[in-house]
């Protein structure tokens, strides 16, 4: 058995989730937030069986392509990150980050 562990942007989260599920794929969803733009994440955790892992990878891929945003010059970044930005400034954002760990034991209780 595997642990997948998914940590996706808040704007795919959803549609992934339904995918997952519809595929039927229990998920267990946690609410977290990233580091450099401080914007909103969400983290998966799927349990799966280890012939199940291509395909959960292949659906995440699916929902959580990484796309390039423009963040407008902001005044109040300065203060939440100490840098102020005086033009915008493109980022990638979306995709994902994917852990896949060996699970010693599962109990469903």
């Amino acid at each position: 058995m595997k642990l997948i562990i998914a940590i996706v942007q808040d704007e795919d989260a959803g549609a992934l989730i339904e995918d997952l599920t519809d595929n039927r794929f229990r998920v267990t969803k946690l609410a977290t937030t990233g580091g450099f733009l401080k914007a909103g994440n969400t983290t998966l955790l799927i349990g799966a069986e280890s012939e199940d892992v291509d395909k959960i990878i292949g659906i995440i891929k699916e929902n959580c392509e990484s796309r390039k945003e423009i963040l407008p010059p902001a005044p109040s970044m300065a203060a939440t990150t100490g840098v102020f930005l005086s033009y915008p400034l493109e980022v990638n954002v979306g995709g994902a980050t994917v852990f896949v760990l060996d699970v010693e034991k599962h109990a469903k209780l």
